[in-house]
């Protein structure tokens, strides 16, 4: 039996189904996929696609990975967090309990070097690395000493080049005429933006095919399909995590009736997903990263410049079914001047899950853990504090009952611990709504104050309506350890930063995907400004509804918020601190970033 682990839904729906067709099947014979509240596998199914997030909850619950021989981690390259620590986990396991275990880390622009340092501890029989460059070239082991990740001398595992059926891709570096100013937090200059919407129809002008176009999240999306407003025999499309499924379809199925497509995506297509009939790329050169602000305690989206090895990636999508061409939006000067590789997660982002991760595997500082990148002392240090302040590790840093309950959630820790208590107070159905509306940022649509947002969700029937639904009940499940148990592992959530509708790394996301809102690329874009294209809360540092400077809701009106006036008058907020609540505080709006915690519904 293979585990296939891949960073986002999408892409493990896209690979199951993909595989199942070439043997003639449907998802759930031989091919099958689990992801957050969706299984399609069976007692006969070999090959099961995974999201990374899956894949963790699965190792802490069962770390033998009892019937599983064999576990590919695709698209590595990324470095995701959930990524890294299953990696991690998996070389644990191997180690102590499974040598038998095979692990391979498969991408097409990977740090092979590393990879296989890493995996090779386990000798040539336990790990290996496929470089699925389509020239056959890639950086690897060359049969030299290493050192391991303890820093014993080891053996590198090998590197297998695996070469793809690719065509040649053409070069256009396509900068603005005029000077843009670089991405700042969330902000992408929109004199870039016109400029990319310019490079779109040019190349409908000089080439022919589809063109796929990379944004850095669902906000510079929406603005760029507005200004391609009226293109003449051209359908413009939008992919991206948190795209209808309906949508997700037409665009891998190919062009309908002929006519040509533009489709504008995240980097939810930049790995794992072949769009049908793409010629020609545009590519903007931004990506976004998740960054923790230490001073707030937030993990928030950061837009950046997009690596030389996304940047490969981004390209090779032209090339998939044909000669292609690439339209680089910045000049050839600046390329080699790009970062080689995307920063790994792990040394920026919000680590509170990742500590409790570590803390229930038996590894509280995760200095035992086989990890490409150590974790910062200081994002640990904060992160141990934030668990022991919500009861989830004790003061030696060992994961305590409850906070190995809230690890099996699969929300940010800050969000379970409201679950949790939330449900004392005023029911698990109720306390699964609220959280799953904080977990994911809803539409701009619904407004900022969460109670009417609540109600439009409860009413809608609108695609994040739809998500919010299912997530709920999921929740609402997972409450009872009994129900949890029987419906099994597809219930147990993609971890903590891994919501593919959420923003996820490189734009996909609550898929990566949890509801870290500190996941890349694609969260709630808001065109260019500053809550735009997935950052964390709306509004950022702004007072939420009833003006609580800390976004946090303020008075809300009575009957205002589930429960209304009868919400809790005691109990302790999101952040840990304990002390009484304003009769009738209903949710505030300001609290949707899970790493905020405490600006969520008010006393419990």
């Amino acid at each position: 039996r293979v585990l296939v682990a891949e960073p986002r839904r999408i892409a493990a729906r896209a690979a199951a189904r993909r595989m199942a067709w070439l043997l003639g099947e449907r998802p759930g014979g031989k091919v099958g996929f689990t992801v957050r509240g969706e299984r399609q596998a069976g007692r006969g199914t070999v090959v099961e696609v995974v999201t990374t997030g899956v894949l963790l909850q699965r190792l802490q619950r069962d770390q033998e990975l009892a019937g599983v021989d064999v576990v590919v981690l695709d698209e590595c390259h990324e470095r995701h967090l959930d990524a890294d620590t299953a990696a991690a986990f998996l070389l644990d396991v191997r180690a102590t309990l499974r040598p038998d275990l095979r692990l391979i880390a498969a991408s097409a622009t990977t740090d092979a070097e590393g990879w296989a340092r890493l995996l090779g501890d386990g000798g040539t029989d336990g790990g290996g690395v496929e470089d699925g460059r389509a020239d056959g070239t890639g950086g690897g082991a060359d049969g030299s000493g290493s050192e391991r990740w303890d820093g014993r001398p080891g053996k590198p595992a090998p590197v297998v080049s695996a070469p793809g059926v690719s065509h040649p891709v053409e070069v256009v570096w396509a900068p603005p005429e005029r000077p843009v100013r670089p991405p700042h937090g969330m902000r992408v200059d929109p004199a870039l933006l016109d400029h990319v919407a310019a490079v779109v129809r040019r190349a409908l002008r000089e080439r022919e095919g589809d063109v796929l176009c990379f944004l850095p999240g669902v906000g510079e999306i929406a603005r760029v399909a507005g200004k391609l407003g009226g293109l003449d025999g051209a359908e413009v499309l939008q992919v991206h995590g948190r795209a209808p499924a309906a949508v997700q379809e037409a665009v891998l199925s190919g062009a309908d009736g002929g006519r040509r497509r533009v489709v504008l995506a995240t980097s939810v297509a930049e790995s794992s997903l072949t769009v049908p009939g793409v010629r020609i790329v545009v590519d903007c050169g931004l990506a976004r990263e998740p960054r923790m602000d230490h001073a707030r305690g937030l993990s928030a989206l950061t837009t950046v410049r997009a690596s030389r090895a996304a940047a490969r990636q981004r390209a090779g999508r032209a090339g998939r079914e044909a000669p292609g061409v690439v339209y680089r939006c910045w000049p050839e000067a600046e390329d080699a001047r790009l970062p080689r590789f995307p920063s790994p997660e792990i040394a920026g982002a919000d680590l509170t899950a990742f500590a409790l991760q570590t803390a229930c595997w038996g590894d509280p500082d995760a200095s035992g853990l086989a990890l490409l990148d150590p974790p910062p002392a200081g994002a640990m240090t904060a992160a141990r504090e934030t668990l022991t302040a919500i009861g989830a590790v004790d003061t030696a840093g060992r994961a305590t009952e409850r906070g190995t309950r809230m690890a099996r959630l699969g929300l940010h820790p800050r969000l379970a611990r409201a679950l949790i208590d939330g449900a004392k107070e005023v029911g698990a159905r109720r306390a699964a709504e609220v959280v799953a509306l904080l977990s994911e940022e809803p539409p701009r649509e619904y407004g900022d104050d969460l109670a009417a947002a609540w109600r439009t969700a409860r009413h809608g029937g609108d695609p994040y309506a739809t998500r919010w639904r299912q997530e709920a009940r999921r929740l609402e499940h997972a409450l009872t350890p009994e129900t949890s148990a029987r419906r099994g592992t597809a219930r147990g959530g993609d971890g903590p930063g891994r919501s593919e509708n959420g923003p996820g790394r490189g734009g996909d996301d609550p898929e990566h995907s949890s509801g870290d809102p500190g996941r890349r690329g694609d969260g709630p874009g808001r065109g260019s400004d500053q809550r735009g294209g997935g950052g964390p809360s709306r509004g950022e540092d702004g007072p939420g509804h009833g003006g609580d400077p800390r976004g946090g809701g303020g008075p809300a009106r009575r009957g205002d918020g589930p429960r209304g006036d009868n919400l809790p008058t005691r109990g302790s907020d999101l952040r840990g601190g304990n002390g009484p609540a304003r009769r009738g505080d209903g949710p505030g709006r300001g609290g949707h970033d899970p790493a905020r915690g405490g600006d969520g519904p008010r006393g419990g």
